[in-house]
């Protein structure tokens, strides 16, 4: 019997994408040949066009496409038609992206059209891919295949900054883009209840859309502690290490972060990630006034951050909350936080992650905007009595080995696509 195919559809290079790859070794575990069909970006990044995680049958294949046809101008980096019509080259190019939405993924679609073998489940990972999803099933099915197509909501992109500046009738027809892929799609799950509770109202949902938490997989740090932070950074042992995990970028909380440890007595800020913003923020690691209080490192495998992420003495979610995708967010750093057991200071106004940490105790509050008030949390987590600082990180460790895991998380969206197929 031929074994059934899925694929995670996930429109970045999946270098690797976290989440995407949890899926999919899930869904390799329950029997199914697995492909990572992400994109390949063109810049040099030396991705290879083809990985393998894991090994034999249940090995999980990451193939990245590259843009072409007529879309492949305006791919992620490109410059569309600028500098190709002259003075009104920029001008034609925002009326495309406007009108042509997303326009800079539509390349990548193109070849996914021509070159992605069919497959019995689609899993869509964000709004990027769930409009291709279905042109991809509708070909799955004249072959034979199943071609359900689940759209994983991975965030709120149209609730959030990076639509900020569209002008609102131009979002409302995206709006109704959306609904219309909603209405098509066989399944939709996302990312907490908070999110699922706001689609529910929002959209024309068939069901409630079930819930995948970005849960870790349960994990037990060694005896000792790793120190990787320390023995990859030279920080000494007596300073206490502050951690950011994730992307460097703007609105991510990371000046207020940098003003908040330099207000604590003897403590590090390190960022552990990638982004735009990766090479400013190596330049302040330079800077006298933050020497020794502030290190960029590389991001690592999703695999290694347990570790990395538990030589940590507290980490921070310091996002501002100035739109409801951020105040809904529930991101993969704050979940690896909590299964590391490191505790976490978080934005007074992310509701979800905060309802968390004040119920079981996992760490503080603060207003993200306000060092003084972010110093103020990281000192009531790092203050602590020893006693009292290793309990706080045994509940970390107790709520993600009993409520909060991936193990446990899973299973309902397993159980959605074995009853879909």
């Amino acid at each position: 019997m031929t074994k059934p195919r899925a694929v995670v559809l996930v429109a970045n290079p999946a270098a690797p994408y976290s989440r995407g790859l949890r899926v999919a070794r899930s869904l390799a575990a329950a029997g199914y040949e697995v492909e990572i069909a992400a994109v390949a970006d063109g810049d040099g990044d030396g991705l290879p066009l083809e990985e393998r995680d894991g090994e034999g049958e249940g090995a999980v294949i990451t193939r990245r496409y590259r843009p072409s046809g007529a879309w492949a101008r305006w791919a992620i980096g490109r410059s569309g038609l600028r500098g190709r019509l002259g003075p009104f080259g920029r001008s034609v190019d925002l009326v495309v992206k406007a009108l042509v939405w997303p326009v800079h993924v539509r390349g990548w679609w193109a070849t996914l059209r021509r070159e992605l073998p069919p497959a019995d489940l689609y899993h869509a990972c964000g709004i990027l891919t769930i409009g291709v999803a279905f042109d991809l099933a509708r070909e799955a099915r004249r072959s034979g295949r199943r071609g359900i197509v689940v759209y994983d909501v991975i965030d709120v992109i149209l609730e959030s900054n990076n639509v900020a500046d569209v002008p609102p009738p131009l979002l409302a027809w995206y709006r109704r883009q959306e609904r219309g892929w909603v209405r098509r799609a066989d399944a939709v799950v996302t990312v907490n209840d908070a999110i699922a509770d706001h689609l529910e109202r929002t959209w024309p949902v068939r069901e409630r859309p079930t819930v995948l938490l970005n849960c870790q997989p349960r994990w037990s740090p060694p005896e000792p502690r790793p120190d990787l932070i320390r023995a990859a950074t030279g920080i000494p042992p007596e300073r206490r290490i502050v951690l950011f995990l994730g992307r460097l970028g703007r609105e991510r909380g990371l000046e207020e972060a940098a003003g908040a440890v330099l207000a604590l007595d003897d403590a590090a800020l390190v960022l552990l990630g990638f982004g735009a913003w990766a090479d400013r923020l190596r330049e302040r690691d330079r800077d006298p006034r933050y020497a020794g209080r502030h290190v960029t490192l590389p991001p690592v495998h999703p695999d290694e951050v347990p570790a990395w992420t538990a030589s940590a003495d507290v980490s921070i979610v310091a996002v501002p909350a100035n739109s409801l995708n951020q105040r809904l967010s529930s991101p993969n750093k704050f979940w690896e936080s909590l299964t590391a057991g490191t505790p976490v200071v978080v934005g007074r106004d992310l509701v979800v992650m905060r309802s968390i940490v004040e119920a079981d105790r996992l760490g503080a509050v603060a207003d993200p905007a306000d060092p003084a008030d972010l110093a103020r949390a990281l000192r009531e987590v790092l203050e602590q009595s020893p006693a009292d600082y290793a309990a706080l990180r045994e509940r970390c460790l107790a709520v993600t080995g009993e409520r909060y895991n991936w193990e446990a998380a899973i299973g309902p969206y397993l159980e959605l696509v074995e009853r879909l197929r």
